[in-house]
């Protein structure tokens, strides 16, 4: 199971995975942030809908200017 560390190759050393809000090293108790701020702002943007993937919405070919 990981816990949110990656070894470095060669070196046996592991180095926390950046933050994905702020890229400060993150830690194992509120992984993949580094503190529990993060994770507030990060479900925040998702209850706001910054996180919402852009669709492109076809016509309809039911329409009525279609006839």
């Amino acid at each position: 199971m990981s816990d949110g560390l990656t070894s470095e190759a060669g070196t046996g050393a592991k180095k926390a995975k950046p933050c994905p809000i702020c890229q400060s090293p993150s830690n194992r108790e509120s992984f993949p942030f580094c503190s529990q701020r993060c994770k507030d702002v990060d479900l925040s943007r998702w209850l706001k809908g910054s996180y919402a993937i852009p669709a492109l919405e076809e016509d309809d070919p039911d329409d009525e200017d279609f006839a």
